[in-house]
């Protein structure tokens, strides 16, 4: 009678173990599936980005080359993400 009560107590306590690994597992997943979400989100974003200033920075390259002002260019990439901003909308 103690022996079954002993292996009973044990599996209890195995099968608690078991549930709470599975719902720590659970939760882990979930916050990497959002971890995972979020650092695609970040990345869209930067290339979004990156396509809405590249008509500017081809610009600001091509007076930089033909110049060989950084002023210039700075002043073109400017004038140009000004009305690429003021055009989306």
């Amino acid at each position: 009678m103690v022996r079954t009560l002993i292996s009973l107590d044990l599996c209890l306590t195995m099968l608690s173990s078991l549930l709470l690994n599975q719902v720590g597992t659970g939760v882990e997943t979930i916050v990497a599936a959002g971890v995972l979400v979020l650092i695609g989100v970040i990345i869209i974003m930067v290339v979004g980005v990156l396509l809405f200033f590249l008509p500017a920075a081809v610009i600001a390259g091509v007076v930089w080359f033909l110049t060989g002002n950084e002023l210039y260019a700075a002043l073109a990439f400017l004038a140009v993400a000004v009305l690429s901003l003021t055009r989306k909308k």
